[in-house]
């Protein structure tokens, strides 16, 4: 799917081919019937506005938005695992998943690294990337409202991958959580979070990931109280953007 694989690389850093080719990603997004004329109008101001800017800007805006902090981290299993053991399992998981499918990832990128990820699935079919986007669903939905709560366009970004799903969270309710966040980006909130932490002897060392010595994004919502569905990794069987 074509709009995936454009959705992919707006999400990415900004670099000069990007630029370059952004009358063909906009005739790209009007010819694709995956989303609403609304959506892809919306795409396009975007792209318009991203494409206005000095490409120097808009890679320091980007750094400042998803480099900084957690709370819009584009690795999905930040917002899942934290840094429990469960992670590396996880990336194990997706990388055969990715293999099965005769994808292979070259790239430095982690492999739940959100423009990867739709990479891969903008090669697979249309029922397979509806499923897959529908088990992030509750992710994207979390890095949208953010976003919209800090009045930046890139949250269209993310709806435009809700929209292709057909599926919704209970936004209202995420939303909710999102506005009693604290924001991790600031330079205190920064300091905080890397501080070294206290040395305890009296520690369980019984590698249970649910101890107070592993590590959870404060930013993760609480999958108690938010209607969210975990990332579930499926069995496996096994288009260009020109110019990008």
């Amino acid at each position: 799917m074509i709009l995936i694989k454009v959705i992919s690389r707006l999400l990415d850093y900004p670099n000069e081919s990007l630029f370059a080719a952004k009358d063909e990603v906009i005739s790209l997004i009007e010819q694709s019937k995956e989303i609403s004329q609304d959506k892809s109008q919306q795409l396009i101001a975007f792209i318009q506005k991203l494409t206005s800017n000095d490409l120097y800007d808009a890679q320091e805006r980007y750094d400042l938005l998803f480099d900084r902090g957690r709370a819009l981290s584009l690795l999905l299993f930040e917002h899942v695992h934290g840094e429990s053991r469960d992670r590396g399992q996880a990336m194990v998981d997706l990388i055969n998943v990715y293999r099965s499918k005769g994808f292979e990832v070259d790239s430095e990128q982690l492999p739940d690294y959100l423009p990867l990820y739709l990479e891969f699935l903008s090669e697979q079919e249309p029922d397979y990337i509806r499923e897959w986007l529908g088990d992030i669903n509750h992710i994207m939905t979390m890095l949208s409202e953010r976003l919209i709560a800090r009045d930046c366009e890139y949250s269209i970004l993310f709806d435009s991958l809700i929209e292709i799903s057909g599926l919704e969270v209970n936004r209202e309710e995420i939303a909710e959580k999102i506005s009693q966040e604290k924001r991790d980006d600031t330079i205190e909130e920064i300091d905080k979070e890397w501080e070294d932490k206290e040395i305890r002897f009296d520690d369980p060392a019984t590698g249970d990931c649910s101890s107070a010595g592993i590590h959870k994004s404060n930013n993760s919502l609480d999958p108690a109280t938010v209607q969210q569905v975990p990332i579930k990794w499926h069995e496996s069987n096994a288009a260009e953007v020109a110019g990008l």
